[in-house]
């Protein structure tokens, strides 16, 4: 396939195409989806060290589900320290959940020619791997578990997190909590909801109801409405991470509701923002460090790594969470801080 034939099937230059393939101008939505699309269809691979545009075999590709979500940022910061220190450089890509994205970024990297790729995405195309083994790129997928020769993957143990914040809120007292996600129809996030499903038929009192919308603050805000609508009288709200959380927050203190004396609120992955919301999230801790080292191991230094990597989180307690309540308060009284971590 050639950029000609990429041009023709989005019906744009090849100017455009090039701009797209570059990321080094803006192109209109439209324009690039239709490019974004041809590559697909096309299977399309640019061989970009010939434009001048490859970081070449010192570089390595990240691409990430959501880049405004603090937790992505976070280990490809980690990434970045791990490889800068190695001499390498990082190129990052973002899918925004998008399967089509992901095929398309992914090929973009090939064509950058990347000594390796990590890909920490919910959303996978599993032909993607064959294409992977072609070029005999190494690779590590965080929490996707597909196979391949080349191919590592890490997973968090997110059952054990769910489960310890479900064990916790019940010695609490909460009998009838709500789990707010998102993207529920892939497989790695869907497990978070489905985990908590399982934990409370452990418990024979206790309920869940389920929502789910965007991965955003936005999201969690529309989120926790949706979930009081359904039950105005739930005890507690467990968001499927952190950023959701915090919309949760904003949502609860603007209808009146104080945290933790009226409703409880948890959260997961342990962002640094976390710490300073008001309250103080109780949450899962999740170390991108950790995530960030394994990975440049393995494709910076090349140490051999497991076909899979479990990363066990810890529980971390602050001020959002605290007793269910007996009966309805209407007055606000004043939290204190507290930040401990039980393994």
């Amino acid at each position: 396939m050639t950029l000609e034939q990429v041009a023709r099937r989005a019906r744009v230059s090849t100017a455009t195409v090039s701009r797209v393939l570059s990321n080094k101008a803006v192109v209109s939505g439209g324009a690039r989806a239709r490019v974004l699309k041809a590559i697909e269809d096309l299977n399309y691979s640019p061989n970009l060290i010939a434009r001048g545009l490859a970081g070449g075999s010192r570089s390595i590709g990240v691409i990430v589900s959501n880049l405004e979500n603090p937790f992505f940022m976070d280990v490809f910061k980690a990434i970045e320290t791990g490889a800068d220190s190695a001499g390498f450089d990082v190129l990052m890509a973002d899918t925004g959940y998008n399967p089509e994205r992901l095929s398309a970024n992914v090929r973009l990297m090939i064509g950058r020619r990347v000594a390796g790729l990590a890909a920490i995405v919910s959303e996978m195309d599993r032909g993607l791997i064959a294409q992977l083994e072609e070029y005999r790129i190494p690779a590590v997928f965080v929490d996707v578990g597909l196979p391949g020769p080349h191919i590592a993957n890490i997973r968090v143990d997110y059952r054990r997190g769910m489960e310890k914040l479900i064990a916790y809120l019940y010695s609490l007292g909460h009998r009838h909590v709500g789990f707010l996600g998102h993207h529920i129809s892939l497989g790695p996030i869907n497990q978070r909801q489905k985990v908590v499903l399982d934990a409370v038929q452990g418990y024979s009192d206790l309920r869940v109801e389920t929502a789910a919308d965007d991965d955003s603050l936005e999201g969690g805000r529309r989120g926790a409405r949706t979930l009081l609508a359904i039950k105005p009288t739930l005890t507690a709200i467990l968001c499927a991470n952190d950023l959701m959380a915090l919309g949760a927050l904003r949502e609860l203190r603007e209808r009146g509701l104080h945290v933790p004396r009226d409703i409880s609120v948890t959260g997961f992955d342990n962002i640094q923002l976390g710490q300073f919301s008001a309250p103080p999230l109780t949450s899962v801790h999740v170390s991108r460090d950790e995530i960030g080292r394994i990975i440049c191991d393995h494709l910076i230094r090349h140490a051999a790594l497991d076909r899979e990597v479990m990363i066990d989180p810890e529980l971390v307690l602050r001020d959002s969470t605290g007793p269910a309540p007996s009966r309805p308060v209407k007055l606000r009284v004043a939290s204190r801080t507290r930040d401990c971590v039980s393994g």
